[in-house]
């Protein structure tokens, strides 16, 4: 049988709405015994063994030749992952082959496509990098 762990970042995440929760419901637990706790509901005896499970590796399909779909400055794309570096815990630089190349300027009067896309892109699957309205320049669906 085989179980899917969650991310580094994923599992911080769950492990901070278990504290938010039971905050919630009266009972103030530490951020040390939230990740423990969420280790024993993974099935793992601590956060240390769960950790090195996990490893720091990239989220499924973020490995080179792997295949991620997303949209870049607000148009959808399908692409390969090229290349994919680790720059720190839930955090990769990414390098992507579109299929197809979007056009990277908003003005009608030209026109700007790209088919290659480097980029770093955090636990949640999305940029640092915002566009104008403050949207993630790159998303990528998890």
């Amino acid at each position: 049988m085989t179980r899917h762990l969650p991310t580094i970042a994923e599992a911080k995440a769950q492990a901070k709405r278990l504290r938010t929760r039971l905050a919630e419901e009266g009972q103030e637990i530490g951020h040390a015994q939230s990740l423990e706790i969420t280790a024993h509901q993974l099935g793992f005896r601590d956060w240390n063994t769960l950790h090195a499970a996990i490893g720091n590796g990239p989220p499924d399909g973020w490995t080179p030749g792997g295949r991620v779909a997303g949209s870049y400055l607000g148009q959808p794309f399908k692409a390969t992952v090229v290349a994919v570096a680790a720059l720190q815990p839930g955090w990769f630089r990414l390098e992507l082959e579109l299929d197809e190349a979007v056009d990277v300027v908003t003005f009608e009067s030209f026109s700007n496509f790209r088919k290659r896309l480097r980029a770093v892109v955090g636990p949640s699957g999305h940029s640092k990098e915002r566009t104008s309205n403050g949207e993630p320049q790159l998303k990528l669906e998890m």
